[in-house]
């Protein structure tokens, strides 16, 4: 006995480019105006292909009511596992990972939703409204976008991520999309079926870098100038976190201390990477710092307790 799933064929998309219009394309990549033809009538061919594949029922089972968690929280934890599985196999190509964006997952639990409603595995919905239709309808700025799609009947929801993946890398179309180097973005949904078929979307996405940066705080040394005062020394390091794609760069580092159980003192911001100080001897303080990228994207607190 085996368990079947398919994965649909891919589909992708330019935005609005130099050559105008809009450019549906069957391989993702930036493509010159003489290439426009052939992409598009090259998409009208794979358009209908899809590629099953068997599971053996043994090795994922099948979904019932009573071997699987359906939860909301596994639910979403079944889709973080989706990027984790695909960003493994971008790293080991030597691509850089794709970083989770909540606007894209939102539109693929809606594509997946859609499915799982009306069982009509597709890139298109009713009316013909796409993923694209659905990119420019949130206002969301974009530069290319691709979707794929998948369906299974795997019973625990990290094995039908596992099988979706699995099912994306193994057919040319899609794979071309995982391990695409013209995309920084991701979203994966799933939605499950009345009848338990898991369905899958995932959308990927080449956008505007909207991903803070790093900061790491480092060592502290001093020298001591009276019983009451110390001057000393903190350093750290940080910068923009490398997209595969359009990485907006490091702008400047904000800066800040407080003695403990006081208000922070805004020490501003600086690219420097080092700030030398007074500091009461004996005291407890807190120092932090973040980066700030060329678009205006605040990476996290970085923070460590010093003791002059």
């Amino acid at each position: 006995m085996v368990r079947v799933g398919r994965v649909g064929s891919g589909t992708v998309r330019e935005g609005p480019s130099a050559v105008g219009g809009w450019d549906r394309r069957a391989v993702p990549g930036r493509a010159t105006a003489a290439d426009h033809p052939i992409m598009r009538s090259h998409l009208r061919r794979l358009g209908p292909l899809t590629l099953a594949i068997a599971l053996v029922a043994g090795v994922v089972p099948a979904a019932t009511a009573t071997d699987a968690d359906v939860s909301e929280t596994a639910i979403r934890a079944a889709e973080h596992e989706a990027l984790i599985l695909t960003n493994q196999r971008r790293t080991a190509r030597g691509l850089v990972r794709l970083r989770w964006d909540p606007r894209m997952a939102a539109l693929a639990r809606d594509r997946a939703e859609y499915m799982a409603a009306t069982g009509n595995f597709s890139h298109t919905q009713s009316g013909g409204r796409d993923v694209f239709d659905m990119i420019q309808a949130a206002g969301i700025r974009w530069y290319a976008a691709g979707e794929i799609i998948a369906w299974n009947t795997a019973g625990p929801l990290d094995y039908s991520a596992t099988f979706a993946v699995q099912g994306w890398m193994g057919s040319s179309g899609h794979r071309a999309i995982v391990v695409s180097d013209d995309y920084n973005y991701v979203g994966f949904g799933l939605a499950i079926a009345d009848n338990g078929t898991r369905y899958w979307a995932g959308v990927y996405l080449r956008g505007p870098d909207r991903t803070g940066g790093y900061a790491r705080v480092g060592s502290f040394s001093k020298v001591y100038l009276s019983a009451t005062w110390a001057r000393g020394t903190i350093r750290w390091t940080g910068g923009d976190l490398r997209l595969q794609v359009l990485t907006a760069g490091h702008r400047y580092f904000q800066i800040g201390r407080h003695l403990a159980g006081g208000s922070w003192e805004n020490l501003g911001t600086t690219r420097s990477t080092s700030l030398t100080k007074w500091w009461l001897r004996g005291e407890v303080y807190e120092f932090r710092v973040r980066e700030r990228d060329r678009n205006g994207n605040w990476g996290a607190w970085a923070t460590k307790t010093i003791r002059p």
